[in-house]
């Protein structure tokens, strides 16, 4: 089986690519913990000065993946809680990562996906790239990603696309702030790597001791993104297995249209 991760080292940075291609880089169990693993070691890796995060193929992530929502639908409260605690941690993990940290994006991004994003230090994302928040397509909520979410682009942007669930494009997505830039995909590269240049001028302790201190200015700190997140797994561990969550689900699975969508 292929890895659902690809790590390359190139120079002083570290390539972290989600490599699922097949399914769109969709969130599996598997893949989550391959990531935290992975960013787990990274933080300890003295030689490596940033990471880079992107998507094999033509997507960044798709989202969850559907045999795993497949089985979020049949799953008690209890197995959601476990399952949400698993996908809080890889984007508290990716958030407080102890180096400077660059989201390559090179397509769309749904769900978990804009999570990952709005994890990352940078973001800069192709002029074709999608984004969507569409969780309450489903009865459900972006419960856990939603700290990191509203961190980027804001509240008042936030109350909006949580509850639409509108696809945007790349553009909107740096005008709110989710990309710091919209480039054309022949240029992703080169302004990844005028990126990797810039940072790699500052101190590696200075620019650690930089990244904390815009979290705690901007109020989140680690001992508080866990408590958030535990409140937040138990909110979409319920809404699973609600009767609105189990019918959006469900609608979703069965590829029809959930029963409150007006005919």
């Amino acid at each position: 089986m292929t890895a659902p991760i690809d790590l390359q080292r190139r120079g002083s940075s570290a390539w972290l690519t989600l490599n699922r291609p097949e399914v769109h880089n969709a969130f599996d169990a598997g893949l989550i913990a391959a990531l935290v693993e992975a960013l787990d070691a990274l933080a300890g890796d003295d030689a490596v000065r940033v990471l880079v995060l992107t998507g094999q193929g033509s997507t960044f992530s798709a989202g969850a993946d559907l045999h795993w929502m497949r089985g979020m639908a049949k799953a008690s409260e209890a197995e959601n809680l476990d399952d949400s605690l698993a996908l809080a941690r890889l984007m508290r993990t990716l958030n407080f990562f102890p180096k400077p940290t660059i989201a390559r994006v090179n397509g769309s991004a749904y769900g978990g996906g804009v999570g990952l994003v709005a994890c990352c230090d940078i973001a800069i994302g192709v002029e074709g790239a999608k984004f969507s928040l569409s969780e309450v397509k489903l009865g459900l909520v972006p419960a856990v990603i939603s700290p990191y979410v509203v961190a980027a682009i804001g509240a008042r942007q936030a109350r909006r696309l949580f509850q639409t669930a509108e696809v945007f494009e790349a553009p909107e997505a740096a005008r709110i702030g989710l990309l710091h830039r919209c480039v054309p995909a022949a240029g992703l590269d080169e302004a990844v790597e005028r990126e990797l240049h810039w940072l790699g001028k500052g101190g590696p302790i200075a620019q650690a001791e930089a990244k904390m201190l815009a979290l705690r200015m901007g109020g989140m700190t680690h001992q508080d993104a866990e408590r958030i997140d535990a409140e937040n797994a138990r909110l979409i561990a319920r809404l699973r297995v609600s009767p609105e969550g189990q019918e959006g689900l469900g609608a979703f699975l069965d590829k029809r249209a959930p029963r409150w969508v007006a005919a």
